[in-house]
């Protein structure tokens, strides 16, 4: 990705990000398709979509997969059918997807489908000239199936979600699991989301855990908090595509998708940023995260004071 790319996204600048791929799409000299490994494959070339049978390959991550679904009914509207070639976790949540006709199960192998074209989900936008009202989030555009039911925590309290690595892949996107024992104060009960946490974790910070594999019981537990505080990952996807309230905590070279400074995010109007200042330093932003809660809970008490 560059520079100039990655400006234009964050500023929303989409026809310019998309003639800069127009650009790089001419000067790459691609092998034959569908040849070499799965992941290193260049599939779409600039091909029209319209009236085709369309696969859509999901390679990237669980975030980019949710994230990049609100592109399928756009995509549907011009294309004879959209099947999502999608990994396996997130089948649940693909199949109700608004232009989805179908979706399976990625893996290392051919797709046992006939279609015509197929690309990259990450490079639906690029191919359908995407606008800002299609990037835009209007409302929730993921839809859950039923799941088991999962008690909430009980009483009046604030309950608070809580995500604070993404694993050993980027260090940067790690918070010391102490600092968030700065949340805990009365009004609050600090309920775990962090697959894999250790007792002693939750013990120092004095949470509950409600963590879960499985992503369509994972979103209905969002459903049933009143707000989550995660590092940039999965999660904080789920919660912006189903419109639950999300603080979502940064690192100082963040992602392309987020812009560099300010609260708001244009792909998720329900997320909340908070920006570290320097590399590697997350007191300010816990800091920052304490003050804004402690404001929330005075907000809530004042209107059921009411």
């Amino acid at each position: 990705m560059t520079s100039g790319w990655v400006e234009a996204m964050r500023a929303g600048d989409f026809a310019r990000a998309w003639a800069i791929n127009d650009r790089d799409l001419m000067q790459v000299a691609y092998p034959p398709k569908h040849s070499g490994p799965r992941h290193l494959q260049r599939i779409w070339r600039g091909e029209d979509l319209s009236g085709r049978h369309v696969m859509v390959r999901c390679y990237h991550g669980l975030g980019d997969t949710i994230q990049f679904l609100r592109f399928m009914r756009p995509l549907r509207d011009i294309a004879r059918s959209v099947t999502l070639w999608c990994q396996a976790e997130l089948l649940p949540l693909a199949a109700g997807a608004a232009g989805v006709d179908r979706a399976i199960p990625l893996h290392d192998g051919a797709p046992e489908i006939d279609f015509e074209v197929d690309i990259e989900i990450m490079e639906v936008p690029h191919a359908i000239r995407a606008r800002m009202e299609q990037v835009g989030m209007a409302a929730p555009y993921v839809t859950l199936p039923p799941a088991p039911s999962f008690t909430a925590p009980a009483g009046r309290d604030l309950a608070v979600g809580l995500v604070w690595e993404v694993g050993d892949w980027d260090k940067r996107r790690v918070i010391p699991v102490a600092l968030l024992g700065h949340l805990a104060m009365e009004g609050v009960t600090l309920c775990s989301l962090q697959r894999g946490a250790r007792a002693e974790e939750l013990d120092g910070i004095g949470a509950r855990d409600i963590s879960t594999p499985d992503i369509v019981a994972l979103g209905h537990r969002l459903g049933q908090l009143d707000l989550l505080v995660c590092v940039d990952t999965m999660i904080a996807h789920l919660a912006g595509a189903l419109g639950c309230e999300a603080w979502v905590l940064l690192h100082a070279d963040c992602d392309w998708r987020w812009p560099r400074s300010g609260v708001r995010s244009l792909w998720y109007p329900s997320l909340r940023l908070f920006h570290q200042k320097s590399p590697g330093d997350w007191s300010n932003v816990i800091a920052e995260l304490r003050d804004a809660l402690r404001a929330r809970l005075e907000a809530g008490q004042a209107i059921a004071a009411m």
